[in-house]
């Protein structure tokens, strides 16, 4: 196995090829310590001074021991580490790619991904290759082109079956992860090529220590000491338990847990984005405030009610005479009431002062809408009232999924980004999201996002001192705010998720890694695994898998009861059956999707 990267992820998914599945690992990384380190040292080292602002709180305040900061070292002994500047053929030659069985390609940049991959073709067409790439649409186009290339080496001939050609994104592999953490209770879907939708929950112990509710099956249970997920830490009463069987279910009274909640069909395409109407056509709601609408709709309902008036005080007025009389009275057109009763003329004085009141509501509507219009390149800021919000810091490529998923679970969301070229803020001007530009760590940046009324702070920069300075800030200004923030380094995001819990025990933090999160996927690509998505649970990572029945004895000519294997896999679902029983008996044609541990996915070979 071969991977070239320039940042974290090269080396985590590195560690997870030679430590999980027990590969032979070539790393191939730039030179320039400044691009290239492993996980912890540089980025994690700025951090350690903010957080230990909250390590000496936590310890005066509870006795405690002070937890860890950052720790890590380099590539692991048991791997050949090469130092490159550019990926090029002969370098590549050097990697042994020529003789590999897989590559992966994660630089942060697409184009060297890219080039490098088309070399690596031509050097190996058998060669199994691992992108990363930010955009979607030309990875699929590069996937067609480099799966084609291996079939004309080979033509159809069986040698070059092996070939095959995986495009992922960290971005889209972590980010579901990132929302459904920041909104508590979300459910956590993934979804196959086959058109089905598996749909899993977090569910917590009822009053009496039961589980409330243990869906299709139970895929993980979680620490007893906090049911509702911590760091999974050796110190707890019970460690996370991924894929347990029915018996070890029973007893963990007063656990939470993750069940499959649902395995349904997917439907038709997407909803359109909020704030849309038919075919992009903005909808009232977008056009026009809150106040201004129902400003208009008291207007309409005076004149209704003048109209009405006017009928029952004059006999035998026709009452579209009765309405058409009061709109000359409401825009001052010469039709004076002389020798009329006296509640005619009453009602047209008052028609007359509704129309001087309503002249300025049809002004301020046109000039609103005209600026709807000509502001919909322009960002948007926080309407004032907001509250129950999301508040997400950075614009990047994480940031940018991330507000995507969350305004797919409808979620209102206020954006903070210093830079004002990042590359979200063109979705959240077509989603119409409230945006703040400045320096999240300048004081008054985060209180015009109205954190003060949110419900939720998402951090999602790729400065660690810029998330962890952030949630520090939101604390003191709500100290149960629930913050979620992603950090570079999976060691030195369980300390900060230690040191926050302890000094806030109230509110609900999380701390993620992306590459902690997006490896497991690049390493099963790699394998020949297409894995469909991972969730995380507590500090570990359960992954969705799609396998063919054929060729594994643990899975053909077996039942989906008896391919269940506890804390390894189980088998969730067929595709094409949205309702696989347990009786059913896997057959060498079926594609199966199924949750795995790391291990247990390494097994399924």
């Amino acid at each position: 196995m071969v991977v070239c990267g320039d940042d974290g992820l090269a080396y985590r998914l590195a560690a997870e090829l030679r430590g999980v599945h027990g590969e032979q690992v070539t790393l191939v990384v730039p030179p320039n310590e400044r691009t290239a380190r492993p996980p912890v040292v540089g980025r994690a080292r700025a951090a350690s001074a903010l957080l230990d602002r909250v390590v000496s709180a936590t310890v005066g305040r509870s006795g405690a021991p002070a937890p860890p900061t950052a720790a890590g070292t380099g590539a692991g002994s048991g791997e050949r580490v090469l130092e490159a500047t550019e990926l090029t053929e002969a370098v590549l030659a050097e990697a042994g790619v020529e003789r590999a069985a897989a590559l992966a390609l994660v630089h942060d940049d697409d184009e060297t991904n890219i080039r490098a991959a088309l070399t690596a073709r031509r050097l190996n067409p058998r060669l199994r290759l691992v992108l990363r790439l930010y955009n979607r649409r030309l990875g699929q186009h590069i996937e067609e082109l480099l799966d084609q290339a291996a079939a004309l080496a080979y033509g159809d001939g069986e040698e070059g079956a092996e070939a095959s050609t995986t495009v992922l994104s960290d971005a889209d592999t972590a980010a579901p992860a990132l929302a459904a953490t920041a909104v508590a209770g979300t459910s956590k879907v993934v979804q196959t090529e086959g058109g089905l939708l598996l749909r899993a929950v977090e569910r917590l112990p009822s009053a009496d220590g039961q589980l409330a509710g243990s869906g299709l099956c139970t895929l993980a249970l979680l620490s007893a000491n906090d049911p509702a997920g911590t760091d999974g830490s050796a110190g707890a009463e019970h460690e996370p338990r991924l894929l347990p069987d029915d018996d070890e279910v029973r007893r963990a009274s007063g656990r939470g847990a993750i069940v499959l909640e649902q395995v349904s069909s997917t439907g038709g395409p997407e909803s359109a984005a909020p704030g849309r109407g038919v075919a992009g056509v903005p909808s009232l709601s977008s056009l026009f405030s809150r106040r201004l609408r129902w400003s208009l709709a008291g207007m309409v309902g005076c004149v209704v009610a003048l109209a009405v008036a006017l009928w029952v005080v004059t006999p035998g007025i026709h009452p579209l005479r009765a309405f058409y009389l009061t709109l000359l009275d409401l825009f001052a057109i010469d039709d004076p009431a002389l020798g009329a009763p006296l509640g005619r003329q009453i009602l047209q004085l008052l028609s007359g002062l509704v129309g001087l009141l309503l002249l300025p509501v049809l002004l301020a509507a046109v000039l609103e809408a005209l600026g709807t219009f000509r502001t919909a390149s322009g960002l948007r800021k926080p309407p004032r009232g907001l509250g129950g919000h999301v508040v997400l810091l950075g614009l990047g490529k994480i940031g940018t999924r991330v507000l995507t998923r969350l305004r797919e679970l409808n979620m209102p969301v206020v954006c903070v980004e210093s830079d004002p070229e990042a590359r979200g803020l063109a979705t959240a001007r077509r989603l119409r999201v409230p945006v703040v530009l400045g320096d999240v760590t300048q004081e008054g940046v985060l209180e015009s996002a109205k954190i003060h009324r949110a419900y939720a702070l998402l951090a999602v920069t790729s400065a660690d001192t810029t998330n962890l300075e952030a949630v520090l800030y939101a604390r003191n200004v709500r100290p149960d705010l629930r913050v979620v923030l992603r950090l570079y380094d999976d060691d030195f995001a369980t300390a900060v998720y230690r040191t926050l819990r302890a000094a806030y025990p109230q509110a609900l933090t999380r701390s993620r890694s992306v590459t902690h999160l997006a490896a497991p996927a690049f390493a099963g690509a790699m394998l020949g695994r297409q894995v469909l998505g991972a969730i995380p649970v507590e500090r570990r990572v359960l992954l969705f898998a799609a396998v063919d029945v054929a060729g594994h004895p643990q899975l053909e000519g077996r039942t989906v009861r008896e391919a269940f294997r506890a804390g390894s896999w189980r088998v969730l679902a067929v595709e094409g059956r949205a309702d696989t029983s347990p009786s059913h008996v896997l057959e060498k044609g079926d594609r199966v999707v199924v949750a795995a541990t790391r291990r247990g996915l390494a097994e399924l070979r």
